[in-house]
This record gives C-alpha cells, sequence and structure tokens, in this order.
C-alpha cells in the first residue's frame, strides 16, 4: 500500500524534507493534496471532530490505518522503515535531535519575512522583516549552519549521523538548497564558510534517485508562498 502525504499543492515547504526521504528509498507515495479532490481529502481529516488522532496542520502521513504528523515524527517513522536512520537507539535519537534542530532553523527562516504574525501580509510587515533577516543572517544563521559543520567534521564518512546516508544528510541538502534561494547573496560563497556542509549538499545532489527527483515535475519549485522566500531587499552580502 502506497504512503499517503498530504501537504499544500504548490509549494515546497515543510513537506519536501518528507518527499526527498520517499524519493531516495523508491518508496510508493502518493502526494495527496496533488490530486483531483485532495486538498478537500486533507481538510476533512484535519476537521474531524471524530477521528481519535486529528492532525494540527500538513504535512502528516498515513501509513494503512497509521496516522503521523510533523516532518521530525514523520522521518522518525520512515527512517527505521526505509533504512534512512542509524540501526542504534541512540543513533535514531540523535537524528531525531538533528531534525528536531532543522525545524527549529526553519521557524527562524519564515520570521524572516513573517516577523509580526503569519495572518499579515509580507508588505504589512517589512520594516520589522528587514530588521529580523539583519539579525537572522549576522547571528542566528552563522549559529546553525556553524553547528550542523561541526556535526559533520565528527561524522563518518561525511554524514550527519550514523556510517550511513540519513533522512538529516537529506534534510541539510534542502535546507542549503532553500538558503541558497532566498538570501542569494548572503550565502555566496557558502563553500568556503561551510565546506563540508556545501559537500554534502553536492553529494545528494548527485545520488541517481534524488537527481531523477530533482529534474522531474514532482519537484515543486520555490516560490512566494513557501517558507523558503526571495525578497531583494532582505537579502545581504554580509551573511552567514
Amino acid at each position: 500500500m502506497a504512503y499517503e502525504l498530504y501537504y499544500w499543492d504548490g509549494i515546497p515547504g515543510r513537506g519536501e524534507f518528507v518527499r526527498l526521504a520517499l524519493e531516495y528509498a523508491k518508496a510508493d507515495y502518493i502526494d495527496v493534496a496533488r490530486q483531483k479532490g485532495g486538498t478537500e481529502r486533507m481538510m476533512a481529516m484535519i476537521k474531524g471532530e471524530s477521528a481519535a488522532f486529528v492532525p494540527f496542520a500538513p504535512p502528516f502521513l498515513k501509513d494503512g490505518e497509521l496516522i503521523v504528523s510533523h516532518v521530525a515524527n514523520i522521518l522518525l517513522y520512515l527512517g527505521e522503515k526505509l533504512a534512512l536512520a542509524p540501526s542504534d537507539v541512540q543513533g535514531r535519537l540523535f537524528a531525531h535531535g538533528l531534525q528536531l534542530t532543522i525545524t527549529d532553523f526553519l521557524t527562524e527562516i519564515h520570521d524572516c519575512h513573517h516577523p509580526v504574525g503569519t495572518s499579515l501580509y509580507y508588505e504589512d510587515q517589512k520594516e520589522e522583516a528587514k530588521r529580523r533577516s539583519e539579525v537572522f543572517l549576522a547571528d542566528r544563521a552563522p549559529k546553525f549552519l556553524g553547528y550542523f559543520e561541526k556535526i559533520l567534521a565528527h561524522g563518518s564518512q561525511s554524514n550527519a549521523v550514523g556510517d550511513r546516508l540519513s533522512y538529516v544528510d537529506l534534510s541539510l541538502f534542502h535546507l542549503v538548497e532553500g538558503l541558497r534561494y532566498a538570501f542569494p547573496q548572503a550565502m555566496e560563497g557558502d563553500g568556503a564558510r561551510y565546506q563540508r556542509l556545501v559537500a554534502l549538499h553536492d553529494r545528494v545532489s548527485e545520488l541517481p534517485q534524488i537527481a531523477a527527483y530533482l529534474r522531474s515535475d514532482r519537484r515543486l519549485a520555490f516560490n512566494q508562498s513557501g517558507i523558503f522566500r526571495h525578497y531583494p531587499e532582505l537579502d545581504a552580502l554580509n551573511g552567514p
């Protein structure tokens, strides 16, 4: 039975981290909201008052009767099922912790363009967004990226955790992709500052399964509706 991934149609967003794991593992899955009537099905599940396990928001994954919500939880589940996580408990928990750290980082990236409220348009908070982005690029981004670089320095065979590629490595690939889209000037020269992180990104992009996915129409392009958004006025040359 195919996995069912529920996430908004039209944006990579948080759903992309799950897609990359499914694509790399060559798992059979359905991107439900991209099917006819899929968004309505997704919203019905979120609003389902009679269901015992109602997800708060996408993404969530359905595997048979099992429903798993939140990216880190979904990847914790898939990591063991698809051999995308270490086999030992310590390794699996550490991988989960790294994914939760990526989740924290994504919140800060999103807040660069929506620092006041998600219900407001970007144009309603441009002044606050510019100030938030300046702090993000000068302080927060280097802190997170430096941490991941340090983790990779201690990893085996240039992986974040364990002796084989994991879902964390796939997520770090997408993180670099997204930051390059959102902050191209700030991220210019990132290969010199974060050699291991960029080397991991390049290696993942060349994996046959991932390369094929990136060329396919299943891969959604970055745009101004997702987590990673490019506003030139928020970019800077003195980036992370």
